[in-house]
């Protein structure tokens, strides 16, 4: 028998009744005070493991990538919704970043000038707290973290439709940096400019690879106008800035720092398109299960010895996700092979095979083990 005696059930069958606005709002502004003071706490904790490591003597050098991956792994593994696994990550690294800037912010020097793609990078990567340091060159960044005037730097290594990034590995040749991390950074273009419309376009500024990856929306929207090949998409935006009649390539964040007007937006050809930056520091990073390790290798001057070389890997069971071949500088027609596999170099399996690489090559060299991309 319902509670009104006769058979029928009350009106909402029972349910509570709605609650309104003003009390979700009030609820969520307990929520908000209630993350402040936990995120106060983890601040205070954070400070207090800087202390803990001053005394013990620690390089002033906070930054740990193997404890943020494992950190940031297990905000994955909780995630119940509704946010995405994504808008946790970036969320969470944003609070390490301010934690860590109470400590000592990690000093990153970058591919510039500011308003490139791999400034972009480095902030997600590192959140915004950290300081990033721009230089004109790859070649520079590797000086600035080899110096130890930046803790760490980011370059470009690959993109997913263009293809590798000499520079960056003919400078693994010659440097003693390890990698450190890998970051991987969805490219959208936009077509920037102080003009009002596509008509008042007659020069395209960019670099020479957003330029090839917007080719065809450029040959459908704007076939007359000039393209010019510049150092980065920052300078293209820097020159649409003070050139009339001129528009550039380049990322959201340059139209902000350059006072740009967007002409079009996602004008990149191939949707997926994404570019692969490695973190270079000059420390090993310890194992966290998780890896991923970078080879530069040369095979010896006969028959079979690449697959020699890599046979090894097949035996032990290591996983080769990737293999690049580059002029070695030491003759003509040799080559340098960079190779990533699954694993961190002190993993039993992974080192076995390593030592029997080593063994069978010309040149070998481990340019670092680091934590697998999480997102």
């Amino acid at each position: 028998m319902s509670a009104g005696g006769d058979g029928v059930p009350p009106v909402g069958g029972g349910l509570p009744p709605p609650v309104g606005l003003d009390e979700l709002r009030s609820r969520i502004d307990e929520a908000d005070r209630e993350i402040q003071a936990v995120i106060a706490r983890r601040a205070a904790l954070a400070l207090e493991v800087a202390r803990a490591k001053r005394e013990a003597g620690a390089e002033e050098d906070f930054y740990r990538p193997e404890r943020e991956a494992e950190i940031l792994r297990r905000v994955v593994e909780r995630n119940a919704g509704p946010l995405d696994d994504g808008t946790l990550v970036q969320l969470f690294r944003e609070i390490i970043s301010a934690c860590l800037a109470l400590q000592k912010p990690p000093h990153v020097a970058f591919l510039g000038p500011a308003g490139t793609f791999t400034q972009e990078a480095a902030l997600k990567h590192f959140g915004h707290s950290a300081r990033t340091l721009p230089f004109d060159t790859i070649e520079g960044v590797f000086r600035e973290v080899t110096s130890g005037a930046a803790h760490y730097g980011v370059v470009p290594v690959e993109n997913s439709t263009e293809g590798v990034v000499s520079h960056t590995l003919d400078m693994f040749m010659q440097s003693s940096l390890q990698i450190c991390g890998e970051i991987g950074l969805p490219i959208h273009h936009f077509l920037l400019s102080r003009e009002a419309s596509l008509a008042g376009v007659r020069r395209v500024y960019s670099h020479y690879q957003s330029l090839a990856q917007c080719r065809k929306w450029l040959d459908e929207h704007l076939p007359r106008p000039e393209r010019v090949g510049v150092a980065s998409n920052a300078e293209a935006a820097r020159l649409a800035s003070v050139e009339p009649g001129t528009a550039a390539i380049a990322g959201e964040v340059a139209a902000h720092l350059y006072g740009l007007g967007t002409l079009a937006a996602n004008i990149e050809d191939e949707p997926e398109n994404t570019t692969r930056f490695l973190v270079v520091g000059r420390r090993a990073v310890p194992p966290t299960g998780a890896d991923k390790t970078s080879l530069m290798l040369a095979a010896r001057n006969q028959p079979g010895a690449l697959y020699e070389l890599l046979d090894p890997f097949s035996r032990h069971g290591i996983n080769m996700t990737r293999i690049e071949s580059r002029p070695s500088r030491r003759g003509k027609w040799d080559y340098v092979f960079f190779v990533d596999v699954d694993g961190h170099a002190q993993d039993p399996n992974l080192a076995g095979a390593l030592r029997e690489v080593s063994e069978r090559s010309a040149v070998f060299k481990v340019l670092g083990s680091y934590p697998r991309m999480i997102l």
